[in-house]
């Protein structure tokens, strides 16, 4: 019973995933007309329809789960991944084609870059041990097999001030600031920091982000500074 509210009272806030959400699908929708037209609108609709009926089932703690709030939640973060993916190839097209001045596209790759981290933590934090409401609601023998290893996940034999914030001695589970963290250093280092993946769906998804980073950095935003000078 006592381990049951614990883990009732670790559930966690809705409002952060919200947040990069709308950062993301904003940053999307602000892309210069030439790189994208109609995708912007479609993409930014979709997911605002998505995730209206998602925050009137969970306001405020992710303590609801149904059958469709989850394939309506691995929708969004999918659709959010995949246009920035096709946006990306976009950008890469219109340099190889020498269009675009250099201040619009280091501007484009900053935002396409961002979304990427965002789309990538929020697909990360959907499929991660059956998502944000299992990880939290259900006892963790009844958890799905993890994606990712944590810190935390190892941490507990280690000295009594970390041990005590490890999954085993606080029943802690990674929220969404976690998988952003995450989703943030692998982008930027193009390769696992902290956190580890443990299945081939994870580490093929931590390949794709790392590779889109890559492509920007190396590509994008050298282009891009050519032409400014």
């Amino acid at each position: 019973m006592e381990q049951h509210e614990t883990r009732r009272a670790r559930i966690e806030h809705r409002w952060p995933a919200v947040f990069a959400l709308v950062v993301a699908l904003a940053l999307y929708g602000a892309l210069p007309n030439d790189l994208i037209t109609v995708q912007r609108y479609v993409t930014v609709a979709i997911g605002i329809l998505l995730l209206i009926p998602l925050i009137i089932l969970n306001p405020h703690r992710f303590n609801t789960q149904t059958t469709w709030s989850r394939i309506a939640s691995l929708t969004l973060a999918i659709i959010v991944v995949i246009s920035n993916q096709i946006t990306l190839v976009l950008l890469v097209l219109v340099l190889v084609r020498g269009n675009g001045d250099g201040p619009s596209l280091l501007q484009s790759a900053l935002q396409v870059w961002v979304v990427n981290v965002i789309g990538f933590a929020l697909l990360f934090w959907e499929i991660d041990r059956g998502g944000p409401v299992m990880r939290t609601m259900a006892k963790r023998s009844d958890l799905p097999n993890a994606d990712f290893r944590f810190p935390q996940d190892e941490d507990d034999d280690t000295i009594v001030e970390v041990a005590a914030g490890s999954s085993l001695k606080s029943d802690w589970t990674a929220g969404f600031v976690d998988y952003f963290y995450f989703s943030l250093s692998n982008s930027m280092a193009f390769s696992p920091t902290d956190t580890m993946p443990l299945t081939t769906r994870a580490k093929l998804l931590m390949s794709l982000e790392s590779f889109g980073g890559f492509v920007l950095l190396a590509l994008v935003i050298a282009r891009a500074v050519s032409l400014i000078g």
